[in-house]
This record gives structure tokens, sequence and C-alpha cells, in this order.
């Protein structure tokens, strides 16, 4: 999860299951929204130290006290302060100016699953993969930004944001709230948005650590790697989100790494990012995640989150027990506490008090935020003959299908945002393992409606696309067809198959087979296979677009904003191409099994055993696995295309102590619009002949060109990604000798190989 299941358990507690047991060109970007007043924030180890002064004042029972938090749903009789149902809750300490904690999801937007407080709304940003696919960290600032004073105002402190676990399956239900596939684009857009949600004085999270991969027996499996792959892939987007983020707290994660629960993992918590990182502030425990005391704590782990959901309240008593018979330090349980008071104050939140009650939010301010994400994260994946944008001469278009009359699908789980304008659909699921937190919903946002108010002069009608037949003829009588596809996805399931469901791709086949002329605009939690393909001539990649979503797509079909995202993650062309074809551990999950390893609130009998998920391609993820593979899909990443044409001249790389290359970007086409440049590295074979190493995405940027302008750009290497990691140092080194340097549209493009000679070099872990 994040934290589902704190509205899962409120959900299984009202359905009565509670003995189941165990997710216009480039438009004007908005100011983000300002932070309040306060006193200058303390930094690095003055606040550390005023921590640790606190914390001398406390007697072991405060101590304890911060070191677990309630599930509010479940916490009823248990704090004298206000209980707002959302996350979490930890009370403060009056007499020592500790301020109370209040904890909500807020990956998209601040979640309000089930509608645990009622009418209470928010701005829903599109999905991850959304703000990901636009390679633009100022989207990702400007959405976190948003919701963090959001958050604020509703009197929550803390979010539990920064969702940067990379995509290793395009079948995880959970994609869809991530940031893709490579590790420098999903650490760089976390750091950013982390940092857009502090900006309000409040703190982030960044989760979940580590190889929470898949949803499929997330609360038992066990992701084994070896520790150079995870340095240089998952750990590398940890790595960076924190440096550029500085997130006040990180959350580990449900499963087993190597063998340990993550929330148990020394390896991960205390040698990695608190030795190696440097890493100041507190790791909390995903909500059921914890499984000991001792163990837990002396691993790493700093505090107990939704203590109703675990088996027993490991950091309550036990804790003050262990500490007693000398199991865990009182050393420990100071940093325990130092840490997360060094977390509040270097983020603000320690000295920003929240508002007495919830303060007024410029919700249309707010939603140009959103739409501004959706419209520069939304792909052209194809676009023959020019058949977008749509023509003036269209008088007769028809949209078919994806309840395009009414709204935009949003993915499940605990990132739900109710948003601002209601759900026009929310259908609860009657199985599976998110039935009891998760509603199929939509955000009330219709391309029909506003398609229709960007062509005034068409006649615009929608087709629910039920039936096949019907559809076609519609289009056939049509000058253009519009078809709205859609996968829901959700937390704690994956999809069984990368297919569209319920028989849509012979809805989009018969509809192209009856209209040449048609458009199929996909809305899904990430990839999906595309059998009708060489028989439609456009093809857009939507997402999950947020609570605008229906305006945004509207302004990139009718040309009002030109196309830019790029893909954040590859499109296989048959499932056999991925690492794995299908969830791994599916065909051990009854139905009752598949409650049980959702639901972390396991106090009953039915245990899941562990199961391993190999990762066998280690560093090699996403893009990297098709070119070692010599794989070619179906769409690359970084993929996308533009209603004008780019062009790089004049490249020059330069080596040495550090790569760069400098070109420049031409915009050949004859109108505005934004492009993404991008280089990949790898080094050169011993013979010339080429390497065996995949080559890794090294630098990127955004930028909007007027057509014909031109400018000089230089994209210069992250260290880590040209380095290969050596444990033996332990650390990164680069090794001296030639690299081969493509700068490219993406990841699968090799027009443009350059060669530079790099000095050798090592870097701290």
């Amino acid at each position: 999860m994040s934290t589902g299941y704190r509205a899962l358990m409120l959900g299984v507690s009202l359905m009565g299951i509670a003995a189941m047991v165990e997710a216009r060109e480039t438009p004007a970007k908005v100011a983000p929204p300002k932070a309040p007043a306060t006193a200058a924030q303390d930094a690095g180890p003055d606040a550390r130290r005023r921590a640790a002064a606190i914390v001398a004042g406390m007697t072991i029972d405060e101590k304890i006290k911060l070191a677990h938090g309630l599930f509010p749903p479940m916490a009823a009789g248990k704090t004298t302060d206000t209980l707002i149902p959302s996350a979490g809750h930890i009370d403060g300490i009056a007499r020592l100016g500790v301020p109370l904690v209040r904890e909500s999801d807020a990956s998209l937007g601040v979640a309000n699953q089930v509608e645990q407080r009622k009418g209470d709304v928010a701005t829903a940003l599109p999905s991850g993969l959304a703000t990901a696919a636009s390679f633009d960290p100022e989207i990702a600032r400007a959405g976190g930004a948003m919701i963090g004073a959001e958050a604020r105002a509703k009197r929550f402190n803390v979010l539990l944001a920064g969702g940067v676990n990379l995509t290793r399956d395009p079948w995880n239900g959970r994609n869809f709230e991530y940031l893709g596939e490579d590790p420098l684009l999903a650490g760089s857009m976390a750091g950013a948005h982390i940092a857009g949600v502090q900006s309000n004085h409040i703190v982030s999270t960044v989760k979940h650590l580590a190889l929470n991969a898949q949803e499929t027996g997330r609360m038992v499996v066990d992701a084994r790697i070896g520790e150079a792959d995870l340095r240089m892939s998952d750990l590398l987007a940890f790595q960076i989100a924190i440096e550029r983020g500085k997130p006040g707290s990180v959350m580990c994660a449900y499963n087993k790494v190597n063998g340990d629960w993550a929330c148990e993992n020394k390896h991960l918590m205390t040698d990695v990012l608190k030795r190696d990182w440097g890493y100041r502030g507190w790791v909390m425990s995903d909500w059921g995640a914890v499984h000991s005391t001792a163990k837990a704590a002396n691993a790493g782990l700093d505090q107990q989150s939704g203590q109703e959901l675990d088996k027993a309240i490991y950091f309550g008593a036990p804790l003050k027990a262990a500490v007693a018979d000398g199991s865990v330090s009182r050393a420990r349980l100071d940093d325990m506490i130092v840490r997360y008071l060094t977390g509040l104050i270097e983020t603000g939140a320690y000295d920003t008090p929240m508002p007495a009650a919830e303060a007024p939010i410029p919700y249309a301010r707010h939603a140009t935020v959103a739409q501004d994400a959706a419209e520069v994260g939304i792909v052209l994946l194809k676009n023959d003959r020019d058949m977008l944008p749509i023509a003036r001469t269209a008088k007769r278009i028809v949209l078919i299908g994806g309840r395009a009359d009414v709204g935009v699908l949003s993915g499940g789980g605990s990132s739900q945002v109710r948003s601002v304008g209601g759900a026009p659909i929310e259908i609860p699921l009657t199985s599976g393992a998110a039935m009891s937190f998760a509603r199929y919903t939509y955000h009330a946002s219709s391309p029909l409606k506003a398609i229709t108010a960007a062509m005034p002069g068409a006649v615009v009608t929608f087709v629910d696309g039920k039936d096949t037949d019907a559809a076609a003829r519609a289009a056939g009588d049509a000058d253009m067809a519009i078809v709205f596809a859609t996968q829901w996805t959700t937390e704690a399931q994956d999809v069984p198959t990368l297919s569209l469901p319920d028989n849509q791709d012979a809805l989009i086949a018969a509809v192209a087979k009856a209209q040449p002329r048609t458009v199929a605009v996909l809305e899904t939690g990430g990839p999906v296979l595309m059998p009708w393909i060489h028989a439609v001539p456009a093809v857009l990649q939507a997402w999950y677009p947020g609570q605008r979503g229906g305006e945004a797509i509207a302004n990139i079909l009718t040309g009002r904003v030109s196309p830019s995202g790029r893909l954040p993650i590859t499109f296989p062309a048959a499932a056999s191409q991925a690492p794995r074809p299908a969830p791994v551990g599916l065909d051990r999950l009854t139905s009752v099994e598949a409650q049980a390893a959702a639901n972390p609130a396991n106090a009953a009998a039915i245990q899941l055993e562990s199961f391993p998920v190999d990762y066998f391609e280690g560093a090699d993820v996403g893009y990297r696995w098709y070119e070692k593979q010599r794989q070619r899909p179906l769409f690359a990443f970084g993929h996308g295309l533009s209603f004008t044409s780019f062009a790089y001249r004049n490249p020059v790389v330069t080596g040495g102590r550090r790569l760069s290359v400098t070109f420049d970007v031409v915009n050949t086409g004859r109108r505005a619009g934004a492009d993404v440049p991008q280089i990949y590295v790898a080094q050169a074979a011993a013979d010339g002949a080429g390497t065996a190493t995949p080559m890794r995405l090294a630098g990127f940027t955004r930028l909007t060109l007027k057509p014909g302008e031109s400018r000089r750009v230089t994209l210069t290497a992250e260290p880590r990604v040209v380095a290969q990691y050596d444990t033996a140092l332990p650390g990164w080194r680069i090794a001296g000798g030639r690299y081969r340097v493509a700068l490219a549209h993406d990841a699968a493009d090799r027009s443009q190989l350059l060669t530079t000679t790099l000095e050798p070099m090592t870097m701290k872990p």
C-alpha cells in the first residue's frame, strides 16, 4: 500500500467480513502554492542536536509513546486529541512542544479512499506514470506543492507520498502510482515531488524501501537480487530521490528482501540508508508490516505505523520491556525518537502548527496544476498520416466506450482521491484482494463534454460500445471515431493479463475496420497489448489523467496543446517479452488466501507461506532488459510523438572526469512544441564491436521551442549511471576507457552514436 489498509480495515468492518485476513502548446505552469510563513528551518546537524536535547528531557514512557502510531478508524478512545479518519495519528507531548502528527495517504492527492471523511474532496492529479511521462521535475514539484498545501489546510502534517518503486513487471497493479522503470527518471521526479510537498513545512515520506515490485502476495513475497544489481537499480532510485527531495521519513515495505522482512532488514535500513547515505530522518513501517520488537528496532525501524493493523503493538509495552532487559539499548531507543523529531524539525513541520480548523483551499487554481500535469504527460504513441490533431473539417465525430460521456478512470487503492466534482461512477468490488478498500472510480471530467466544447462546429455523439456491431455502424456513419479504452488497476492485486478487458480489443478492431479515421485513447494503469495497432492510425496514451483529464485529452486531440509526453515505461509487443509474463505466485493464492495476502490486519489463522521472486534481470530493468535480450518492444521507453518535429545537430561529447554532450535542439516543424532529448551511455567493448552492457539513461531535459527555433543544450551524465557498483570497494567505480553515448529520442534510438574516453574514478556508496 502505502496505507490502503487503514481504509481496508474500515471497509472490512463495514462489509462484515472481518474474518477474512491478510492498493496548449505546452501549457503555462501554475506557480506552486506558497508555503506558510514560519521561522527558518533547522538543517543537518543543528536539527539533530536540537532533537537530541528535546529527547534528553523525556521520560521513557514519553519516548515509547512516540515510537508507535494509531490507525484512526480502529483507535476510538485511545487518545484525547481529535481523531481525523485517515491513515495515522501520533499524539504530541505538550510540555516539550512536540507536535501532534496526523498522516494521510497522498500519492496523487489527499486521499479519502472509501469516503471515511464524508463530503471531503481534494484535487486529483493524474497517475504517477503520467507525471513521470512529462520528464519534467518542475511538473512533479508543482504537483507535490499543491498536494502539500491541501494537506496542511486539511490539518495533516505527514504525507505518505513519494512512491519510487521501479516498474519491473508490466502487470503490477500499482505501477500507475509510481514513476516508471528507470532509476534516474524515477529518482529525479520523486525527489522533486517530495520537495514540493515539504515546501509547505510538512513531511513527505519516500516509499516503499525496497523491491515492493508486485502486489500478488506482497505481504509475504521474498524479493531476491544481488547487492550490486540492487544498488544500480531500485536503491539508486531511492538514493537520488532522497538526495534531491530530502524527505523527513522513509517507509519500509511489506515484503522480504533477500530473506529478511523489509522492516527488519538491517542492511537496507541501517547499512545502506543511515550509514552509506547518511540519512537523518526516521524510518516508519508500512501499515501492517511489523513482525517483531527487538529485531525490527535493532535493524533500524524507528516507528511502528498504524499499530492496530499489526498482530501486536510491538513498539509499545514490548519495546519498553526490551529496553529494560537490554535486548534494545537505551541509546537505540533515543536514536529512534531523535530521528523522528529530526525529520519533523528539518521539514519545518515541528515549528509550523497545523490550523485549528480546516482552511480554505483554492480548488480552481489547483485544478489547473492537475490539468497541466495531464497535458504534458499524455503520450502520442502513433499518428499515421497526421490523423491528429482533429481536422476542423471533421463535422461528425463519434466517441465510443470508456464511459467517456461522464468522466475519466482512476486507479484504485490507498492513493484514491475523492476529487472535486465528485465521482460519477463508483462501484464497490465483489471479489479480489482489494475488495474491502478499493472502488472502481471515475473522476467527473467528461471527454464528451470537453471535446464538444472544443469543437462547436462539429456534431459530437457518444456510443457506449457495449454492442460492437452498433459501435461499428456509428463509426462508419461519422467522419471520425475516437475509441476510449480502459484498464482498471489497483493496489493489492496484479492484472492477470496485459490484454484490455471486456472485449475492448475486438471493439477497437471492429471500429477501425468500419472507419479508417479511428483514434484509440487509452486510460490504463500501464502497458497493454495492442493486437489492433496496425489498423488504427492514431493512438493516445492518456494513463489515468486525473480530475481534469477530459479537458486535457480534448486539448491534445484538437491541437490546442501539442503532445509532449514520453513513455517512462516500455510497452511490450507480447507478454512473453517481459522478464516474467505473469504475476509470480498467483497460482498459489486461493480466493481466501488472496485476502490474507492483501490484509495486514491478520490476527487470525490463515497464513500464506512466503515465496521467492528472483529478479534475475538484476539491474537491467525495463528497456535495458529489452536491449540485452535483443527484443523489439511495441513502444520503447522514452518514445513520444509531437505535432511538430525536432532534430539534434552538431553534437560534441566531452569525457575525462565527467561525461557530457552539448548539441543543438532545433524545432524543424511549423508549430511550437516541447521536446525531451535523452542521452544513453554504456562502456564500449574492448574489441570495439559493441558491448554486452545495455545502455542506460544518463541524462535528459525538457524544453519548449518555437517553429524554427534552435537552442544549444548540454546534458551531463549522472556518474552513478555511468559507473558499476563494486561490492569490494564498496562503492561506485567508473572504469577508465572508451564509452558509447547515444543522443536519442528514445531508448531504442541509435541514430546518433558518439564515443568518448573517461578517466577511472571511484565514488562512495
